[in-house]
């Protein structure tokens, strides 16, 4: 079932691969800048209802907001 949806869908110990990002080139630039490109497994360590998402992305820990994480939009792993 590889659905493709808003990482802020994906609840705690979910992987997903990240097909699009969103948003204008700042936005973009600043998930480049921290590793959240297209084509990267990422791995949801928490993601509270309200507050920042935690992920595990190429071997480091990345706290982003909601508001960000529902612009990334993943394939469900």
């Amino acid at each position: 079932m590889n659905m493709i949806v808003p990482l802020s869908s994906l609840q705690p110990g979910e992987r997903g691969v990240v097909v699009d990002i969103r948003g204008g080139p700042n936005f973009r630039n600043k998930l480049v800048a921290v590793g959240l490109t297209p084509g990267v497994t990422l791995h949801v360590i928490e993601a509270h209802p309200y507050g920042p998402m935690v992920l595990f992305v190429g071997g480091t820990r990345l706290a982003i907001g909601r508001g960000m994480a529902s612009r990334v939009f993943v394939r469900r792993l």
